[in-house]
């Protein structure tokens, strides 16, 4: 895929968010697995430390998992997120962006969402993307892609 359809999802503070973006910024669209886990809050944890960098360089961040909004709420004010959790209980996020995949741990095979990034820019075309994300670097990585462009 190299260019989004066009999507309004249900986020958190009672937002819709669409993608693309209608203010013309680019999206940082991160995936995770699921809310309050230890790598899925270092990586939200290290984008809201980032986060006035992503502003500067015209970017909004949106992470998004299955969990629903209310768990987004409090993993949201927990760890003092200045950027929005977008809900996708349905899965339709995860299935257009192919981020709902078999996946293995100690043996066990199930379907769970693939941690990945994706930079969309304005026109909802996807400038970068990763998949498999290990957490430890990635979000500087991200911020050094954006910059660049």
């Amino acid at each position: 895929m190299n260019k989004v359809q066009p999507i309004t999802c249900s986020a958190t503070n009672n937002l819709d968010v669409s993608i693309p973006d209608p203010q013309r910024r680019n999206i940082i669209l991160y995936f995770y697995p699921k809310d309050a886990t230890p790598g899925c809050t270092t990586e939200g944890q290290d984008f809201r430390d980032n986060h006035q960098a992503f502003v500067d360089a015209n970017a909004v961040i949106y992470g998004v998992s299955k969990d629903s909004l209310a768990k987004h709420e409090k993993f949201k004010d927990k760890q003092a997120f200045p950027f929005e959790l977008i809900s996708d209980e349905q899965g339709e996020l995860c299935e257009a962006f192919k981020v709902w995949q078999l996946k293995k741990f100690m043996g066990r095979e199930y379907m769970g969402i693939v941690r990945s990034t994706f930079i969309i820019d304005p026109d909802g075309n996807i400038l970068k993307s990763w998949d498999k994300v290990r957490v430890k670097g990635h979000v500087k990585e991200v911020l050094e892609a954006l910059q660049s462009l």
